[in-house]
């Protein structure tokens, strides 16, 4: 079976013979999954009333467990905007409903963010959805096939994810 990188390397072979143009069958196809993906998530996620940056918050919140809350500088490190951007996101959210600013019982200039019941459901509706419409994108590879994407992935990431800084 044939696909758009393969046409889209045979050209550049034809094109440019002196370039080793094997990174891009397998980047080229990792770029092309990953706009694919992210217009299949935001579907997901608009289903249920979200953006995938509200998704990213309450789903940041969700994971921590109950009381599922964090301060607001956790939630930088977990989403990787900045802190104006963050300020925006738990101000939009907070007049959906979905999260709460409460004092922080350590320190008394800080606040704490809380996802609400409304968005803990949000969160747990959205998530179950994603992942049936991501089930059903993997669903032509085996359980095997499967792990060791994951695991070749993961190879391929885990130097980005453990940059310090």
């Amino acid at each position: 079976m044939e696909d758009e990188v393969d046409r889209l390397v045979a050209a550049w072979r034809r094109e440019r013979p002196d370039l080793d143009v094997e990174p891009l069958e397998v980047l080229s196809r990792v770029s092309r999954l990953a706009r694919h993906l992210d217009r299949a998530r935001r579907l997901a996620f608009a289903e249920h009333g979200l953006e995938p940056w509200e998704f990213d918050v309450l789903t940041s919140l969700r994971r921590t467990g109950a009381p599922y809350q964090l301060s607001p500088g956790q939630l930088l490190t977990q989403t990787l905007v900045t802190s104006g951007t963050m300020t925006n996101r738990i101000d939009r959210l907070a007049k959906k409903g979905l999260v709460e600013r409460l004092p922080d019982p350590s320190d008394r200039r800080g606040v704490l963010v809380r996802l609400t019941v409304e968005g803990q459901d949000r969160a747990d509706q959205a998530l179950a959805g994603l992942l049936t419409q991501e089930r059903a994108i993997l669903a032509e590879l085996s359980r095997a096939q499967r792990a060791e994407l994951g695991a070749l992935l993961r190879q391929l990431t885990a130097p980005f994810d453990n940059v310090p800084g």
